[in-house]
């Protein structure tokens, strides 16, 4: 049996403890934004997730969606939960109440996200893209479009999808097909083939909302053609209601190795009608928004199951008991002791204590950020988020990804045998976690994307900026006694960052192929030194109760995390500092004809 409790605390804490949200510069809303109501949504949230969504999660892993001619089903009570969702009000936790939406902070829906994906991946995956879909209507759609769309979406009525992917291209999106012709009437008719559309098509709701890439006829070839459209499973009648069919059609649902609740689908476009979003030739810039939202959720799944899973070991550990601890007989009144009192199965499972809440305060900064960018009144502000946001989200995307999976993998270890068998649950886990690593970007990409366009956005403004940042926080911590040795190792490692950066980068300008080897090794050194810094911040707040059960264990994974995680950085940075001329030379038999 799966076990779950919502971290409901923890967020608790790193909003009004940490980040103090209430007195945040440029937080909109801020002083409305109190522990009372945060422990108050995120509550009825942990309730929707455990009593809701989590109960399904096995069986709809089990039974999966299936096609016929009307459609496709999702499994079995997927409907109940998502309209639970969907008529609490969740969806529009965070939108513009113009639209129908409660205008809660972004921060708070991003708690949410975890919430309901640890306790099912799959079925919270539909109001996600959704939400992707809203964000993205309401950034570059007209005044009528987002009137017309938004509070259909935002009630759960409507769900959106992203149709980027096609057969012969996934992040060459230069090599899309789809094409859109125009009618004459201000519409397109859309044809062309998408795939590995997730929520593609189901049962959940009324209409399915899909944006698509695709390529006006006579527009120029390579991503500068493109535009986005907004393109309904069934055409609409003035007033909302569904009309006739609008020719578009889920040929497949892909049999895949995890997430298998929700319908990853093929879709066929054949004289689809769509509307232009946005600009001609800027349909990339406006799926932009979605994919960039998008990202950040995908690094929440990362973290929601590496939690779910740690979560379940340690329930685990204490109740297994096999074998003596080395350091000798810890519980003589028993034939063995638990596996908790056993080294290396700690280790596994600090992997997770050690990773988890560093990484949650960091998708919580990424949020505030985030409502800082949108809606702060000062510019300079505005700004000073948007850059820190955009430095971080391939990291959150790609290191958060990488290092949950890894975490499933260790929870996974922990059950010995029982891990691999379906009955506990956790190799579910495994194999959900797997695809948070593929999409929206793959990790490799993410990597090129944090060095290529990252690192140096406006003569490194960003980079430079955070740097300024992890070194204030380290001094400013330096004069705690614990505070300041792990400070010290976190300069360390900053110092052989930022050498290992600068060879990067200079290796890079006479060999591409250099700083493309080191590249994943960047993202994640990058990565290790920001959940450093977060863990200076977490018990900065932390200490000032310095009794609590809680910061003592927050001290236990906080050493963990500056002892056997962050030490990483040395082999990485050795990484980097290696040319990749062995790498690209000619190999007999990859390179064979």
């Amino acid at each position: 049996m799966v076990h779950y409790q919502a971290p409901i605390g923890s967020y608790a804490f790193l909003f009004h403890d940490v980040f103090a949200v209430e007195h945040l510069p440029g937080l909109p809303g801020a002083a409305d934004f109190t522990r009372d109501t945060t422990e108050a949504v995120l509550e009825e949230a942990g309730r929707l997730a455990t009593e809701r969504f989590l109960p399904l999660n096995s069986a709809g892993d089990r039974i999966g969606c299936t096609r016929s001619k009307d459609g496709v089903t999702t499994p079995p009570g997927f409907k109940d939960a998502y309209d639970a969702f969907a008529q609490g009000g969740w969806i529009g936790l965070a939108a513009d109440p113009a639209y129908g939406g409660q205008g809660l902070p972004y921060a708070l829906g991003t708690a949410v996200n975890e919430l309901v994906t640890a306790a099912n991946m799959a079925l919270a995956m539909v109001p996600g893209l959704t939400m992707g879909a809203i964000a993205a209507i309401a950034a570059n759609g007209s005044d009528e479009q987002k009137q017309f769309y938004l509070p259909h979406m935002l009630s759960g009525r409507w769900t959106g999808t992203m149709n980027l992917t096609e057969p012969q291209c996934g992040t060459d999106l230069g090599l899309i097909r789809t094409r859109a012709t125009p009618k004459g009437d201000g519409t397109y008719r859309i044809n062309g083939a998408k795939i590995f559309i997730s929520a593609g098509d189901h049962d959940l709701a009324d209409n399915i909302i899909h944006l698509v890439l695709a390529r006006i006829d006579g527009a120029p070839a390579g991503t500068s053609g493109l535009s986005l459209f907004i393109v309904p499973k069934f055409k609409i009648g003035a007033d909302g209601s569904n009309g006739a069919p609008n020719g578009v059609t889920c040929t497949a649902v892909e049999h895949k190795m995890g997430i298998h609740g929700n319908p990853t689908c093929a879709m066929a476009y054949e004289d689809s009608v769509g509307t232009l979003l946005g600009q001609e030739g800027k349909g990339l810039a406006g799926m932009f928004v979605m994919m960039n939202e998008a990202r950040l959720g995908v690094g929440v799944q990362g973290l929601a199951l590496s939690d779910i899973a740690t979560q379940n070991a340690i329930h685990y550990a204490r109740d297994r008991v096999q074998g003596r601890a080395l350091s000798g007989q810890r519980e003589p009144g028993s034939a063995a002791d638990p596996i908790r009192r056993h080294a290396d199965v700690r280790r596994m499972i600090y992997n997770g204590l050690g990773f988890n809440e560093a990484a949650r305060a960091m998708i919580v900064r990424a949020a505030l950020d985030s409502d800082i960018a949108h809606h702060a009144s000062d510019p300079e502000l505005r700004r000073k988020a948007a850059d820190r946001l955009g430095l971080l989200t391939p990291i959150i995307k790609g290191v958060f990804t990488d290092r949950g999976f890894q975490n499933a993998v260790d929870a996974q270890q922990v059950f010995g045998g029982h891990g691999y068998i379906a009955e506990w649950g956790v190799e579910q886990f495994v194999r959900d976690a797997r695809i948070a690593m593929i999409y929206e970007g793959t990790n490799g990409i993410q990597a090129l994307d944090f060095i290529g366009r990252k690192m140096p956005a406006d003569g490194g403004r960003a980079l430079k900026a955070f740097i300024t940042d992890v070194m204030a926080d380290i001094a400013r911590t330096s004069a705690d006694e614990t505070l300041g040795q792990f400070g010290r190792a976190l300069a360390q490692a900053l110092g052989a960052a930022q050498k290992a950066a600068f060879v990067l980068a200079e290796n890079g300008k006479a060999n591409p192929d250099d700083a493309g080897a080191g590249a994943l090794d960047m993202l994640h050194v990058a990565g290790l030194i920001a959940l450093g810094q977060m863990w200076l911040l977490i018990l900065e707040a932390a200490l000032r109760t310095p009794e609590a059960p809680e910061t003592q264990a927050r001290l236990l994974n906080a050493q963990f995390f500056f002892e056997r995680i962050l030490p990483e950085t040395r082999t990485r940075v050795a990484r980097i500092m290696m040319p990749s001329a062995g790498m690209m030379a000619f190999h007999p038999v990859l390179d064979a004809a």
